[in-house]
């Protein structure tokens, strides 16, 4: 139950919703309880039992009714309205009693479970925000070792099993034992004795339903788990539409959705059928012991072995009618549950999760950039594959540095390093003498600028993809942004200009065009340090050229720090590190390395252009 109550606390301050609930709750019990138990003088009133005697008698022994005794007072008034009105005014005023008691009840449960359901949303809307709000602060490797569908799964499906399945049951934790007793409280007023001996089916009953569930958690956890790689595969499909058509695996990618889609099938058909199950054989147990009860308690009548009256025996078998329904209902909230707390333990454990990454308690912000970055024996590993060694560098403030070197060689990690992506697992990081370690990461963040080669555009208008993560920004800003990417006159060309919406990923541009829009984007946020990894490698010539007008533009009075291949990206540097096998192979301008005669220039022969 600690993951019970644990959910639960995200519905603080509980006691604003707790106290009202449990207020109207109550009443509603009171009045829904006493409707049934009203039945015994409405009957005896409708077919003339007891009468004027009765009556006298009744008022003569008014003082020694107890004052919690509902039955009786109302059996009193019953009485008083006979003599006074006779046996139809009696009747009247018992309907009246009963209508109203009816309308009030209905009043309270209304707004009792107003009162809940503002509970779940609230408790919903906390769960949903602390999950979301964690997963966005988690560090860059989680992402790279869990499957994005199943995060998803855990944020929008599992979310919703804990609002039905576990807040719910609070609503079944209050009403349904208060219902109970109270039901409990009217048959021991009409029989003591009929009571005790109906009571032993409700622990033959929770018996047979606690044996029925016992094995819906495990099901539960196989259900979690089937539909988190539905939706993983889904996100696959989708995203890489183009590749599964391209590669004829259209009939391969629909067999792995509908192989797990079964199962999951399955294993929820196996849980309904446990669950439904519940149902029926509370019920059967249910008409069963009603069916002894009007043969006992007939028994006794014929015999004349009780003082029954037939009203009080006939709103005796109503009441224990209904009060199976709250026993059932708390089974059936314990059946559910599990799927529940299964659920409610994957997001638990999504918002445990730290991120690797986080911030000195005396961090200081860092507001700018005056001498440069240095890598000081750095190195960095993917689980036990060294991928830098002991590096050694300096970025000198307003240098064009770029980075070459064979795939696999650390250029990417160690870009991903400054910005604080990553940690090295030794070395130390300096911007401008100071630890990065010791720097307040959004600060640290907010000094550089990204392109990389993917362009990560939103389905968005194209002017909030330039001001993405920005507020009270001008159409004036967004459009010199744009003027100085090359990006301006292609934009102007679109069917609504700044406010054309781009499609999922910025599908409806061409690369080129995506790519000086996330250009844009950081010559917008004006930083003083540029991380350009491969911004032009994806692009064919004539996008290359107005891409690479851009960049220039954008590395203008800047400290740039480029990853790339081609000549014409990197040959105007002022410094080229040639990084092999995760070490510094040898670094200069790119004469010097040409006239080195080293990797560089084997990687320059390389290319399908001259070196010149």
């Amino acid at each position: 139950m600690k993951t019970y109550f644990r959910l639960l606390s995200f519905a603080k301050p509980i006691e604003k919703f707790a106290i009202p609930y449990i207020i109207f709750t109550l009443l509603y019990v009171v009045f829904s309880t006493s409707v049934l138990g009203l039945l015994s003088p409405l009957l005896n009133t409708l077919f003339h039992v007891g009468g004027a005697a009765d009556a006298k008698a009744a008022v003569v022994n008014v003082k020694d009714i107890p004052a919690y005794d509902v039955s009786a007072w109302f059996k009193y008034y019953t009485h008083h309205f006979i003599t006074l009105y006779g046996e139809w005014g009696a009747l009247k005023f018992v309907c009246t009693v009963i209508v109203v008691a009816v309308f009030l009840g209905n009043i309270c449960r209304y707004l009792s479970q107003r009162i809940m359901e503002s509970l779940r949303i609230h408790t919903l809307l906390k769960i949903r925000k602390a999950v979301f709000d964690n997963v966005m602060r988690l560090h860059m490797g989680y992402f790279s070792n869990e499957r994005k569908g199943d995060i998803m799964s855990k944020i929008a499906s599992e979310v919703q099993t804990v609002q039905f399945s576990v807040t719910g049951t609070l609503q079944v934790v209050f009403k349904e034992p208060l219902m109970l007793i109270g039901y409990l409280v009217w048959l021991f007023i009409i029989s003591v004795k009929l009571t005790l001996i109906s009571l032993l089916i409700i622990p033959v009953a929770g018996f047979l339903i606690s044996r029925i569930v016992k094995k819906l958690r495990s099901q539960a956890v196989a259900a979690q788990n089937s539909y988190a790689n539905m939706i993983s595969y889904l996100d696959e499909a989708l995203s890489g539409i183009k590749i599964i058509k391209a590669f004829n695996a259209t009939d391969f990618i629909i067999k792995r959705f509908d192989d797990e889609n079964v199962r999951y099938s399955k294993i929820t058909r196996a849980m309904s059928k446990r669950q439904q199950l519940a149902s029926p054989v509370s019920e059967t147990l249910s008409v069963t012991m009603i069916s002894f009860i009007v043969l006992y308690g007939g028994y006794l009548i014929f015999n004349k072995r009780s003082d029954l009256t037939a009203g009080e025996f006939i709103a005796y078998i109503a009441l224990f009618s209904q009060l199976m329904r709250p026993a059932k209902a708390i089974g059936d909230a314990f059946s559910n549950i599990h799927s529940g707390l299964v659920a409610g333990e994957r997001i638990l454990a999504l918002i445990d999760e730290k991120p690797q990454i986080q911030d000195a308690s005396d961090a200081i912000p860092v507001n700018e950039f005056k001498d440069g970055i240095r890598l000081e024996n750095v190195s960095f590993a993917y689980n036990e594959k060294l991928v830098l060694k002991d590096v050694n560098l300096f970025f000198p403030k307003g240098k064009t540095i770029a980075l070459v070197g064979p795939s696999g060689g650390g250029k990417s990690t160690l870009m991903d390093l400054l910005p604080r992506f990553m940690e090295p697992q030794s070395g130390h990081i300096l911007v401008d003498g100071q630890d990065i370690q010791n720097l307040q990461t959004l600060s640290l963040r907010s000094l550089m600028g990204f392109v990389n080669q993917d362009s990560i555009l939103f389905n968005d208008t194209i002017f909030n993809n330039i001001a993405f993560g920005k507020t009270n920004v001008t159409q004036e800003q967004v459009e010199a942004a744009a003027r100085i990417a090359n990006a301006h006159n292609f934009i102007m060309e679109t069917d609504n200009g700044y406010q054309t919406n781009i499609g999922d990923r910025g599908t409806k541009l061409s690369g080129g065009q995506r790519q000086r829009i996330c250009i844009a984007r950081a010559v917008l946020s004006n930083p003083p340090i540029m991380l350009l990894d491969e911004a032009t490698s994806a692009l064919d010539t004539e996008s290359e050229k107005l891409v690479q007008e851009a960049l220039n533009n954008l590395m203008k009075n800047r400290t740039s720090l480029i990853i790339a291949h081609r000549l014409s990206t990197i040959q105007n540097a002022d410094l080229i590190i040639v990084l092999d096998n995760g070490k510094v192979a040898e670094q200069g301008t790119h004469q010097e390395l040409i006239n080195h005669n080293g990797v560089y220039k084997r990687l320059i022969d390389m290319q399908t252009f001259n070196a010149d």
